[in-house]
């Protein structure tokens, strides 16, 4: 079954591609949750004729995107947790490397942030995806509370 999706799911596609899944997942879950449409002739069509109207509009998206991707790569985040040694009580996730970029001026989704969990001090790296074709790798050190 063609669907074209409607938003970004994650580990299928990016909005306005046209991807192939089963009968029932699409039927079932991305039909009603509004997140894909069938893939007719006609819709893939006027599908087209957005895309092309959209390339000049998604060429700034992008330059924009590469701004704040070297933006980031330059900040120096520190996230302090409390810890015994050098092992944390809890850990570090998505969730605290999104409010450190909020802090440092950068509001980003922590859905598109991707780093695990971390349960020790140390210096580590993230994954941002800011675009679909712009990836940034930002680093962070997690520090011990005083």
């Amino acid at each position: 079954m063609e669907l074209i999706l409607k938003q970004d799911v994650q580990n299928l596609g990016f909005k306005d591609d046209i991807v192939s899944v089963k009968p029932g997942y699409g039927r079932n879950f991305l039909i009603p949750q509004g997140l894909a449409t069938l893939a007719t002739p006609s819709a893939k069509k006027v599908l087209a004729e957005n895309l092309k109207q959209k390339a000049h509009k998604e060429a700034k998206i992008v330059a924009d995107a590469q701004a704040l991707a070297e933006a980031l790569k330059a900040l120096d985040i520190k996230i302090t947790a409390k810890a015994g040694g050098d092992k944390l009580f809890g850990s570090v996730t998505n969730i605290d490397i999104a409010e450190a970029l909020e802090k440092a001026g950068h509001s980003i989704d922590r859905k598109f942030i991707t780093s695990g969990t971390v349960k020790r001090t140390g210096k580590y790296t993230a994954s941002v995806r800011l675009h679909r074709s712009v990836i940034v790798d930002v680093a962070y050190e997690i520090v011990a509370e005083q």
